[in-house]
């Protein structure tokens, strides 16, 4: 059996064994742990593989699991891929043609492959162009990271000694290929900060809110702290308050937070979906609210969960996104800003949900975006920031 036999079919027993209510790049962290037989190139390839296999989403349900996965394959690859020589040589051929050839090659209108890879065309956001969001799908997401002040010369120098090869997108923007190992040779949160290129630009809403000194920040949906970062960078007079549902998150930000300098900051535990009457340091200046969502803006970066998704999710997390802002908008100050941050496309999730707070709460709304991250192998975020009424 030749080695790429093997590694379709480590691929295909991965998949089969895979748990959806576990993202995929934790599973199969597990999986290699307890799996010591492969290699640092096998472990590469195969979830390479796997990942590919995700990439065709709802599409191609009459395969077998073998044959979706080269079909993965061949949509993603840019050009010649030894699999595909393997088991498809006939494809293999034609690698590197365009899209809309390869579609024609296994025998599908694009048209009809997209809509089938991503059915929830009805759903998307106004300003989603469709056809070129779902074809990110197959396109692997680059990694972005921004400097920390006055670390860019001393980074930039790094990645050249390293031989690391990266773009250049902002002044404080770079980007390189997912498989450069940054944390072996760069301080992660002290020098750098690897954040989607999207979340970074929501540095630029926040720019305009951040303008005073020792302004109330409440960060209430903090994750993995990247906004609060980012936050802090912009003004580091803030008084920082963050806050999670989970106490694992709040202990992973006091690692991160020490790591980056911040030392004063006040974090404490709270559930969003049901009513705070206390809020430590509340009212706030500004709210920070990245809010938990379908990701649908980062399927490209985690397709798992396009292959697992339903559509009824859609008014779920809408709910629980209306749910959680109705009881954070009682600790934001008269003439406050509150920043709503979603990295879905849907529209249910990013506009529908800012006409219900305009009107439920009376917000001027300073200004919106869709950021199409698909142009630049990135994530798509939606932020609008919001102004409370001053009486």
């Amino acid at each position: 059996m030749s080695r790429y036999h093997s590694y379709l079919n480590s691929t295909v027993s991965i998949l089969s064994e895979y748990d959806s209510n576990t993202p995929f790049s934790l599973f199969i962290k597990r999986f290699f742990s307890k799996h010591k037989k492969y290699g640092s190139r096998d472990r590469r390839l195969i979830s390479d593989y796997c990942y590919q296999y995700f990439r065709t989403g709802k599409a191609f349900s009459n395969l077998s699991m073998e044959e979706k996965v080269l079909v993965g394959i061949f949509l993603s690859s840019s050009g010649p891929n030894p699999m595909l020589e393997t088991h498809k040589p006939e494809w293999n051929e034609i690698a590197d043609s365009s899209f809309p050839v390869k579609a024609e090659h296994i025998e599908l209108k694009i048209e009809v492959l997209l809509n089938t890879l991503f059915p929830w065309n009805n759903e998307l956001s106004k300003g989603i162009e469709f056809d070129e969001f779902a074809r990110s799908f197959f396109i692997k997401p680059s990694v972005f990271f921004r400097f920390r002040p006055g670390k860019k010369e001393a980074v930039i120098s790094k990645l050249n000694n390293y031989m690391i090869l990266f773009n250049e997108i902002t002044d404080i923007t770079i980007s390189v290929e997912g498989n450069s190992k940054l944390d072996q040779f760069l301080n992660i949160d002290s020098e750098i900060v690897i954040q989607d290129l999207s979340s970074q630009k929501v540095g630029g809403f926040l720019s305009d809110v951040l303008l005073d000194n020792e302004l109330k920040v409440w960060d209430c949906c903090a994750a993995s702290g990247g906004k609060s970062l980012m936050a802090f960078d912009i003004n580091s007079t803030i008084k920082l308050s963050v806050s999670d549902i989970r106490d694992s998150i709040l202990h992973n930000l006091d690692t991160r937070f020490k790591a980056a300098g911040i030392k004063k900051y006040d974090r404490f535990k709270v559930d969003l979906t049901s009513k705070q009457t206390s809020i430590s340091n509340s009212p706030f200046d500004v709210i920070i609210a990245d809010l938990p969502c379908s990701g649908s803006g980062t399927w490209s970066r985690t397709p798992e969960q396009l292959y697992n998704f339903k559509e009824k999710q859609i008014s779920k997390y809408s709910e629980l996104q209306r749910r959680i802002v109705s009881n954070a908008v009682p600790h934001l100050k008269k003439g406050g800003v509150f920043v709503y941050i979603t990295c879905s496309v849907f529209k249910k999730e990013n506009e529908e949900n800012i006409e219900f707070f305009k009107e439920e709460y009376n917000f001027e709304e300073l200004t919106r975006e869709v950021l199409k991250g698909y142009h630049q192998k990135a994530d798509s975020m939606f932020v609008s920031v919001l102004k409370a009424p001053q009486i």
